[in-house]
């Protein structure tokens, strides 16, 4: 069964629960409403409604097109929003992002969002993904070396005992 105008008037509201309260009570394929497909998906990434995005996908909405870079796809659907939670949440969701795209994130972010991906593709959870950020604003000239050193040695122990576990 095609979406119905009730899914799109709850996505419309940006309320998790009313969304949920249609996807419950009506069977529907997520992916093509009036022949046009991607249209809930797409309308949830434009509001920037990350919740609801991360909720479609889960049920079957198509995230990854052929070409992510096309106007109707998610991706582009939130870029235009200007949503970077929500393309963070596409990524984390598994979107690809092409080749000279400008998503809003970092390289860091982007990273640490296809870590989740790997992470929800593989069916594990992500409370061993530890990221640590250090905002040191006004501190312009601080020697940061001693600190990239306890990461490279943290990193090079956490190495070291995936490899003795796995011997």
């Amino acid at each position: 069964m095609a979406i119905n105008q009730n899914l799109l008037n709850a996505i419309r509201t940006g309320r998790l629960s009313e969304v949920l309260a249609v996807l419950d009570a009506v069977p529907m394929d997520l992916n093509e409403a009036d022949g046009k497909p991607g249209v809930a998906l797409g309308m949830a990434c434009f509001m920037g409604f990350a919740d609801i995005v991360r909720e479609l996908i889960q049920r079957g909405a198509k995230a990854n097109f052929p070409d992510n870079t096309i106007p109707t796809s998610p991706l582009s659907m939130a870029l235009r929003g200007k949503h970077v939670e929500v393309v963070r949440a596409l990524v984390e969701m598994g979107v690809n992002i092409p080749p000279g795209v400008q998503t809003g994130l970092s390289g860091q972010e982007i990273e640490t969002a296809r870590q989740v991906a790997a992470q929800n593709a593989a069916g594990g959870d992500h409370s061993h993904i530890i990221i640590e950020e250090i905002d040191m604003v006004g501190c312009y000239g601080t020697d940061t070396s001693v600190l990239e050193a306890d990461v490279i040695r943290a990193a090079r122990k956490m190495n070291d005992e995936k490899q003795a576990a796995k011997s």
